[in-house]
């Protein structure tokens, strides 16, 4: 039976979730569809465009994303405390980049209104914070944006999505860690490239460039020690952000670990390798506390299947979650058990 999402998301236990939205009848949101001929590549900075648009408003941050022909995948952090902190102010501003303010709270925000009438559009102002934290309220303005621009383009009407938003919690780091290399290696896995460079509007592309352009610039200044220290050093951060407080919401391990890490499962993947490689496997798989080559049979699709689970993380992290959530099972189990050592 299908459940609410508010009954799958459970902020508290975790920020970070996994999200999967796919088109009706698997037609084509983006790439070259063979069937009817037409090219719609570039549909795909439609999303990382729409992407970057509701960075600024939603405190809801994107570590990680693919654009695939008929699915997306997306990694995202909630952050629940800045939008606590914000003001009634700022609230109304980033709604207001969405929408057009009521006249009730439009008149609020001029000091134009009585005092029972300041509670009621306090009141308002509230709920659209919450819903400025809410993943259901990101992906519906992030999908219904998608789906009027490529029904316009298409001259048609009716619905473009197969139905609601897949969403898994990410539980510990591991979890997260092996969510985003998932993500970052579908085009890989899909065989319509070879190499992470060459994979376009995914995240792992967007970080390598950042990475190149980094290491350029800390080669131009060489002379400037604490300069190389620092490009060196850099934690693994969110790519789509409004926030700029950049080690609060660091995922607590070095870019160029999750690099290696990527960079080592996409040649496995490529040359049809089983995962454990002893002289040349990341040494982060370890600290994580992940088997090799089970990280690779997930990364390759293999079943069980990464993403047909309701959360990932460590046993006892389920269990937990489970408890929260009110239930007495939860998909994962059996990812977790052949996933971590």
């Amino acid at each position: 039976m299908t459940r609410a999402r508010r009954e799958l998301v459970d902020l508290s236990a975790t920020s970070y979730y996994h999200c999967i939205s796919r088109c009706v009848r698997r037609a084509f949101l983006c790439g070259e569809d063979h069937f009817s001929g037409k090219n719609y590549e570039h549909r795909k900075s439609w999303v990382v465009d729409r992407l970057t648009e509701l960075a600024p408003v939603f405190a809801i941050e994107v570590c990680a994303y693919a654009i695939m022909s008929n699915h997306y995948h997306l990694a995202l952090r909630v952050d629940k405390e800045m939008a606590t902190k914000w003001t009634n102010e700022e609230v109304m501003q980033r709604w207001q980049i969405l929408f057009k303010l009521p006249v009730l709270v439009d008149r609020y925000h001029q000091h134009q209104t009585s005092p029972p009438e300041s509670d009621v559009a306090q009141q308002i102002i509230q709920q659209w914070r919450e819903r400025l934290m809410d993943l259901s309220w990101y992906m519906r303005m992030l999908n219904e944006y998608l789906a009027r621009k490529a029904n316009a383009e298409d001259n048609c009407t009716g619905r473009f999505w197969e139905g609601r938003y897949k969403s898994q919690a990410l539980l510990d780091d591991a979890a997260v860690l092996t969510c985003m290399s998932y993500v970052d290696l579908n085009s890989i896995r899909a065989a319509m490239t070879d190499s992470l460079e060459t994979s376009d509007y995914t995240s792992i592309q967007q970080r390598i460039i950042q990475w190149q352009s980094e290491q350029k610039q800390t080669q131009e200044n060489a002379s400037d020690n604490k300069l190389n220290i620092l490009k060196n050093n850099l934690l693994l951060m969110p790519l789509i952000s409004a926030s700029n407080d950049n080690h609060a919401h660091a995922i607590g391990y070095l870019r160029e670990d999750y690099l290696e890490l990527v960079d080592w499962a996409s040649r496995s993947i490529h040359e049809g390798k089983r995962g454990f490689i002893s002289e040349d496997t990341p040494s982060i798989l370890n600290h994580l506390g992940l088997d090799p080559d089970n990280f690779i049979q997930h990364m390759q699709g293999k079943k069980p299947h990464l993403s047909l689970t309701n959360a990932l993380g460590k046993l006892e992290k389920l269990q937990e979650y489970a408890r929260r959530l009110g239930v007495k099972f939860i998909k994962g189990c059996r990812q977790s058990q052949v996933l971590y050592r």
